[in-house]
């Protein structure tokens, strides 16, 4: 079993900056691609940004420039900073995780339970 648990969400003023943390535990061998999604209410979940197990990161058209993810192999953790916040980027933040479990081996991917963040003066 495999959880994520994200962080660092929250109510923010336009301009600002937050940083969102997520965590994966459990039966983890390793963790191969890493992202970060977003759903708005009535809107579909989206791609915000991705890593790669090397490092390469992939960032969506709307968060380039303001929004950087990385990770910490050895803590199993994905960050994303988030600068410039804008009232369009309120939404629920959720990571993914593509893991090979260590028990069997297999490549699965899993989810956060998320975490709001929401831009407003």
């Amino acid at each position: 079993q495999v959880q994520l648990v994200e962080s660092g969400g929250g109510l923010v003023q336009p301009g600002g900056s937050l940083r969102l943390s997520c965590v994966a535990s459990g039966s983890i061998f390793s963790i191969n691609g890493m992202g970060w999604y977003r759903q708005a209410p009535g809107n579909q979940r989206e791609l915000v940004a991705s890593i790669t197990g090397g490092g390469r990161t992939n960032y969506a058209d709307a968060v380039t420039g303001r929004f950087t993810i990385s990770r910490d192999n050895a803590k199993n953790t994905v960050y994303l900073q988030m600068n410039s916040l804008k009232p369009e980027d309120t939404a629920v933040y959720y990571c993914k995780a593509r893991v090979v479990a260590r028990t069997t081996l297999s490549e699965n991917d899993y989810w956060g339970q998320g975490t709001q963040v929401t831009v407003s003066s």
